[in-house]
């Protein structure tokens, strides 16, 4: 084993601390969870250089897929900025570990002496309401000997009512999702204005569709990753849109209305 690991499995009841003021879903319907933790540390490193993975993620004891899925859009996530070689497991944070310390070990060879590989995966509740969960995955991942490292979030949206995720086509009515893109626009002209970004910069990074939505109580909000419509110093944007402006594009059962 090239790792030691720390901690597995921290497994509790339905939420993970901080997450208790969600509202809570019918008992009928509810998508139980469970927090996952675990903390890999790569083995003979030199000192001040053995990278790390960190793990806060989620288990659905009800549901395998659930469960899998979430495990495999995070590792997914984890890649982060690599030379397309590495093959990356999506089976087990073990497995993920090895692969990471594998490269990592590769990293040391160019950076400096103070310098080491780090990944951290976590999964949260962002929301819960009208029976939906939303959860949002969000990953860092710092190979040794780069200027910065690579934040990314996505968001995951389960129907309890249907005890499966849903992806934005599912909650919009059918061709809705130009209508959709074009209230997204609007939005993030919104924001614009809200950074007091000029049309320089917007010339410089120009609004692009996305399909990463998370559905709340008061508004959807869409997140972006860095470089996708900002540069790395502004961060991951989020864009809102009021729910009022959503009627006629979205089903009524993701407002909240059913």
């Amino acid at each position: 084993m090239s790792y030691r690991k720390i901690l597995v499995m921290a497994a509790g009841l339905s939420l993970l601390a901080g997450c208790q003021a969600q509202q809570e879903p019918d008992d009928r319907t509810a998508v139980t969870h469970e927090p996952v933790e675990a903390h890999f540390v790569e083995s003979d490193c030199p000192e001040e250089q053995c990278a790390e993975v960190e793990v806060r993620a989620l288990h659905f004891p009800g549901s395998p897929e659930l469960s899998e899925t979430l495990r495999a859009r995070l590792l997914a996530m984890g890649q982060g900025i690599t030379d397309g070689e590495t093959e990356w497991p999506r089976d087990s944070w073990e497995a993920y570990a090895e692969a990471f310390f594998a490269l990592a070990r590769e990293d040391r060879q160019y950076a400096p002496p103070h310098a080491a590989s780090q990944a951290s995966l976590e999964a949260k509740v962002l929301a819960r309401h009208h029976d939906l969960l939303v959860i949002e995955l969000g990953s860092y991942v710092y190979h040794a000997g780069q200027a910065h490292g690579m934040p990314l979030t996505e968001f995951m949206v389960i129907d309890e009512r249907l005890g499966s995720e849903v992806t934005l086509d599912d909650m919009l009515l059918d061709g809705q999702a130009p209508a959709f893109q074009e209230a997204l626009a609007r939005a993030h002209q919104r924001w614009l204005r809200d950074q007091e970004l000029d049309e320089a910069f917007a010339a410089s990074w120009p609004f692009h569709p996305s399909q990463n939505v998370a559905p709340l109580e008061t508004a959807w909000v869409v997140k972006y990753n860095v470089y996708e419509i900002t540069p790395y110093a502004l961060g991951q944007p989020e864009l809102s849109i009021p729910l009022a402006e959503l009627e006629g594009i979205a089903k009524m059962r993701y407002l909240g209305r059913e």
